[in-house]
Parts: C-alpha cells; sequence; structure tokens
C-alpha cells in the first residue's frame, strides 16, 4: 500500500527547462551578451555538469551558482562578472512558474488519496518563491529542500533527516517520482524506497541506477499507484 509520495519539483511538476531560458536569457541581455540558441544550449550543459558535481559533494551550492557562469563567459569570451550574473539570474528565477503538461491535474487528483511531499536541491530562495507563485504548498504535506535539510540528494543523510520529518513514516509504503536517475533514482535507492523515473523523452538508461517503474507521461501515475497499491 502506497501512502507517501515524494516528488521532485523541476521537470517533473514545474518546467525548469523553460523557467531556466526565460530568466537566462534577461540576465544575458542585461549583461550585454546576445542570447543566441548555442549560448543558451552551452550554458545548460555547464550547468548540469555543476550541480552533478554537487551530487558527488565535490563542489558547493555556491561554487555552483557562480562556476557555471564562468566557464560560459570563459568559452564565449565575455568580460563579465559571473557573481553578478548569478545574482540576477536567481532573481529573475524566482519570478512566475510554469508547470510541467498534466500537473496540476495529478496534484488535483492525488493530494487527497496520498500524503503528498516535495523533494529539491534547488537553492532554496529560488524555490520558495517558484512553489509560491505556483500554488503548490495546498497539495502537500511538506516541502523538503536540500539546502534547508543541511544535506543533497541523493545522500541517504538527506532522506534520513526527510523521513524524520514525515509522521508514521514507513519506507514500505512510500514512493520517489523524478525524472534525474542521478538524483531520485539513485537517491530512492540509497534510502531504501520504490522508485519511478519521469522519462518523457523516452530515453534509455545507459549507466544510470535502474528505476523499479518508468512512465512517459504524468497521467501514468495515478493508474500505477492504484496498481502498485491493489497488488499489495
Amino acid at each position: 500500500m502506497i501512502r507517501t509520495v515524494l516528488f521532485d519539483v523541476d521537470n517533473t511538476l514545474l518546467d525548469f527547462s523553460k523557467a531556466e531560458k526565460n530568466a537566462l536569457t534577461k540576465t544575458l541581455r542585461q549583461l550585454g551578451i546576445e542570447p543566441g540558441e548555442t549560448i543558451l544550449e552551452r550554458y545548460s550543459e555547464l550547468n548540469l555538469a555543476q550541480w552533478k558535481l554537487l551530487e558527488q559533494g565535490k563542489l558547493s551550492r555556491g561554487e555552483v551558482k557562480v562556476r557555471r557562469y564562468r566557464l560560459l563567459f570563459e568559452e564565449i569570451g565575455a568580460d563579465c562578472s559571473p557573481e553578478k550574473a548569478a545574482r540576477i539570474y536567481e532573481e529573475l528565477l524566482g519570478i512566475g512558474h510554469f508547470f510541467m503538461e498534466g500537473a496540476e491535474e495529478l496534484l488535483e487528483e492525488l493530494y487527497q488519496k496520498y500524503n503528498l511531499y516535495l523533494v529539491t536541491n534547488g537553492t532554496a530562495a529560488v524555490q520558495r518563491s517558484r512553489l509560491k507563485s505556483a500554488g503548490l504548498k495546498k497539495y502537500v504535506q511538506g516541502i523538503f529542500i536540500s539546502e534547508e535539510m543541511g544535506s543533497n540528494k541523493p545522500a541517504k543523510e538527506y532522506f534520513d533527516r526527510c523521513f524524520g520529518q514525515i509522521p508514521g513514516f514507513r519506507k514500505e509504503e512510500t514512493v520517489i517520482i523524478g525524472d534525474s536517475l542521478t538524483s531520485y533514482i539513485q537517491g530512492g535507492k540509497n534510502a531504501g524506497i520504490r522508485t519511478i523515473w519521469f522519462n518523457p523523452g523516452r530515453l534509455p538508461n545507459d549507466s544510470g541506477p535502474a528505476a523499479d517503474y518508468e512512465i512517459a507521461s504524468l497521467r501514468e501515475i495515478g493508474p500505477l499507484l492504484y496498481g502498485i497499491s491493489k497488488a499489495e
């Protein structure tokens, strides 16, 4: 029986890719850089790589926020302050939100049936602002942001701290849903709970941990959770 559902936020419930592109475009223009598609795509690659290093404990959150811009500016030969870029970007990223397709309908369907929680590695101030804008608080029992928890996913310590704040928590009644194999699926494995990989692009899993279940659409989650519970 599934009672507790842990949801990733970015690119699972909220469209981070769209929000990132919007904020980055405005940031670069404020710095006098024309945000062509090549530059935007390269930033996303560099950004993802820095967050992977954070997950591995090789960078701090502060280093991630500045280093991605330093590397980008070095590559394109821009004489701009990485620190200033990071400040502008965070301010813009925290404004507004974009839902993933079907996310609002899914939350409306699930929140009266399950205990929902949000788990995210995002920067606390930015995430709090976006979650408030999206009105997600009414659907969930709690929000666990790694910066506030003092540990990052996929570390078992992060999940242990989350679990300690969930009343009547039981691992066998819990599932985590997210789009990142290295963060959410590996994190779920480290924590000893079931995992659902949200893979809308139907990407192959060439080297990541194997999820217990895989879905390509948020519409699949309700029937899947029901099926898991019914089977038990």
